[in-house]
């Protein structure tokens, strides 16, 4: 199991610009795809009390998880280079 999960949609922009930063980074990670309807997404909200994605959960987050793609990607830049 990798120490990092992203929560995304396959067909999500936002999700596609952090899985391209991931693998071009090398990192390994696992990946959650929510379903379609925001509404279906309780396990997300469950954890962050949102509905969005794309969210990144990293335990060296002070808050364990990230839900802005551009903050996602300055995080793995600054932390995995």
């Amino acid at each position: 199991m990798a120490d990092l999960e992203l929560y995304d949609r396959r067909d999500c922009p936002y999700s596609k610009q952090v899985r391209d930063t991931l693998s071009d980074l090398g990192i390994a990670y696992d990946e959650t795809v929510v379903p379609d309807k925001h509404t279906d997404r309780d396990e997300l909200y469950e954890r962050t009390g949102q509905r969005g994605v794309p969210v990144l959960f990293d335990p060296a987050l002070e808050d364990d998880w990230l839900a802005n793609s551009d903050e996602i990607i300055e995080h793995l830049e600054r932390t995995h280079q």
